[in-house]
């Protein structure tokens, strides 16, 4: 599709992570579908091979259902930017308008493993977090997005 060499090595990264995640989800007795999250961990930025900014998750998943890639799949995609995104924020930043919250335990593994990865590296959540508010601003509802999901994934995960 074109995507960028760096991004293609981000995705395979975070697929790293997401594979790691969803098998720790799945020993504490999770239902977890694998290969799902390991497609998606490696798809979720396909957009970023047209444009880079906030709307390359739409794009991505319009590439996806236009490659007939399913409807799971094209969710991930989808909804991976930031720790979701409500509709009344979509609307602000040009996208669509409706919600892009991770719902499924395999969109949340992602968008969580995307966190986890800045650029080609593993970081801290805590780097995330400050590279959000460092944008954003320290009191932009992101931020609290960003903790509830890796409040949830770490209760998940078991701490």
């Amino acid at each position: 599709m074109g995507t960028p060499s760096h991004v293609i090595e981000h995705c395979i990264n975070v697929t790293k992570i997401a594979l790691r995640v969803g098998s720790q989800l799945i020993f504490r007795g999770h239902d977890v579908d694998m290969r799902l999250v390991e497609a998606g961990a490696l798809l979720h930025d396909i957009g970023r091979s047209r444009t880079h900014d906030v709307d390359h998750a739409i794009v991505g998943a319009e590439i996806a259902r236009e490659m007939g890639l399913p409807e799971e799949l094209v969710g991930i995609i989808e909804v991976h930017i930031g720790a979701g995104i409500p509709a009344d924020e979509a609307v602000e930043l040009g996208l669509p308008e409706r919600h892009f919250f991770a719902e499924t335990l395999e969109e949340k593994i992602v968008a969580y493993a995307d966190k986890l990865i800045m650029g080609r590296r593993e970081v801290p959540f805590e780097t995330t977090v400050d590279s959000f508010a460092l944008k954003l601003g320290e009191d932009h509802p992101s931020i609290d997005r960003l903790w509830t999901l890796h409040n949830e994934m770490s209760d998940l995960l078991g701490g």
